[in-house]
């Protein structure tokens, strides 16, 4: 079939494979070096107690098969060593049925690790890459011209990314249709990144230009992804832009990049590969099947776009292959922060030797600027924001890491920038508190050095200590 390949799209989808393969290799990589304290055999949230309750027909994952602190690690570094394999090009050296399997181990694997993953990983860009990873499996190798049909659903998946995001902003808080939630957004987004200090204080008609420029982005232009070349590549570029944009002014783990990657396949880049051997019948099979596949699973996202009461970031099925997407549909006008503080003293009072455990992301002493992390993604920082908003949030977790602090684990203090006890002195007594943040002014960062100011609220949890003192190895 002449119409099922696109050989202008040769370079496109090389260049779309070797992004996802880097992107891919972060998410493993976050995995490796986290799961231990968030969801291993003795952590936060641990694993082995949510296979226990919840069945795998709901959470398909090779974790309900057997679970291991070292089966999950080598699962996860698994992950990263095909992620460079793919990365350094090794699926064009197979033939096509074994480059399509290379591509299907990350996903499977980080299927695995997501459906297991429980708070930790409800993030819109989990299932997002599990979406676009999927098609990636079906995009084929140097033995066949890109299918055409691949090319559109990835554009399909990028046009709900980015018209559902620009859908929840007009139906939610009235600030995106005043031209003003940036006023408050760069100071009060999930983690601030170098850069977000100068970007909150741009003059107020840039953040509405800003904000204009996001709702043209995101309601108008993915309408021209599918409108013919060189239509489809301006419009691509210009999301990625804008994404460009978002990258330098936060820290959003690799929402931005995956955004990126998937844009990377709709543009029609230069190259001299203008013809193809034809494709073979099983694979032109195999690639309509899951077209009409994805096509009939689709619905559920239009009929949520389409709704009034859209929600944001939603997988309609156990192998998240559709989904529905969305970013702050609300915007917090005002920033709060939980600092954890632990004392040695056997009873703890307010002058009590307070000291604070630093993070490696979230905003805690008022003098360090923040630093970029994206598209590494610091999960538990990420959680402690939400924490912020509201301790319902944190039920489930935030008293396990308090236990874990207490008992000098190991694997939780790999998490933070610093502990403020010295190894084998572990605090008595541990407390946190809530602060309210705002950027300093410009005369205030000139005299103090300090890019926050905060002001304590109240108390988030009073001192805690363990009922029985005991170390976990």
């Amino acid at each position: 079939m002449d119409w099922f390949t696109a050989p202008g799209y040769w370079l496109s989808r090389l260049v779309f494979q070797r992004a996802l393969a880097g992107v891919y290799l972060f998410a493993f990589l976050t995995a490796a070096l986290q799961f231990r304290a968030l969801l291993g055999e003795r952590g936060m949230l641990p694993i082995p107690r949510f296979v226990a309750r919840v069945p795998f027909r709901r959470a398909p994952s090779l974790f309900h098969l057997r679970y291991s602190d070292r089966f999950f690690a080598g699962c996860a570094w698994t992950g990263c060593a095909v992620s460079v394999a793919l990365l350094a090009g090794a699926d064009g050296e197979l033939p096509l049925w074994a480059g399509m399997l290379l591509w299907l181990v990350p996903w499977a694997l980080y299927l695995s690790i997501v459906n297991v993953g429980q708070t930790w990983y409800a993030f819109g860009w989990e299932s997002l890459l599990l979406e676009v990873g999927f098609l990636a499996v079906f995009l084929g190798n140097d033995e066949v011209a890109p299918p055409f049909v691949v090319l559109l659903l990835l554009r399909w998946i990028l046009f709900r990314v980015e018209f559902g995001a620009g859908l929840i902003k007009m139906r939610g808080d009235a600030c995106w249709r005043k031209l003003t939630c940036l006023h408050y957004h760069h100071e009060t987004q999930p983690m601030p990144g170098p850069l977000s200090w100068f970007f909150h204080h741009l003059p107020g008609p840039v953040h509405k230009a800003e904000v204009a420029a996001n709702h043209f982005t995101q309601l108008v232009v993915p309408v021209l992804l599918f409108a013919p070349q060189p239509i489809a590549t301006a419009a691509a570029s210009l999301m990625i832009l804008t994404q460009l944009w978002l990258v330098a002014s936060g820290n959003f783990s690799w929402l931005n990049w995956i955004t990126i990657v998937v844009a990377l396949s709709a543009l029609r880049l230069p190259t001299d590969r203008t013809a193809a051997p034809p494709a073979p019948l099983w694979y032109e099979v195999v690639v309509l099947a899951v077209t009409a596949l994805i096509l009939f699973l689709s619905h559920r996202p239009v009929v949520n776009m389409v709704s009034r009461r859209q929600v944001m970031n939603r997988s309609f099925d156990p192998l998240h292959l559709v989904n529905t997407y969305g970013a702050f549909g609300s915007v917090s006008r005002i920033r709060y922060e939980v600092v954890i503080e632990g004392t040695l003293d056997g009873t703890p009072r307010e002058d009590s030797d307070w000291r604070e455990y630093e993070f490696k992301g979230k905003p805690g002493d008022p003098r360090h600027w923040p630093r970029q992390f994206a598209p590494y993604h610091l999960r538990l920082d990420w959680l402690m924001w939400f924490a912020a908003l509201s301790p319902a949030y944190a039920d489930d977790w935030f008293g396990g890491l308090v236990e874990r602090l207490l008992e000098e684990d190991r694997d939780t203090l790999r998490l933070l920038r610093r502990s403020p006890f010295p190894p084998g002195e572990p605090p008595r007594f541990v407390r946190a508190r809530l602060f309210r943040y705002r950027y300093t002014t410009w005369r205030e960062l000139r005299e103090t050095g300090a890019c926050w100011k905060r002001t304590y609220v109240r108390d988030f949890l009073p001192p805690t200590r363990l009922a029985t003192r005991t170390r976990r190895p």
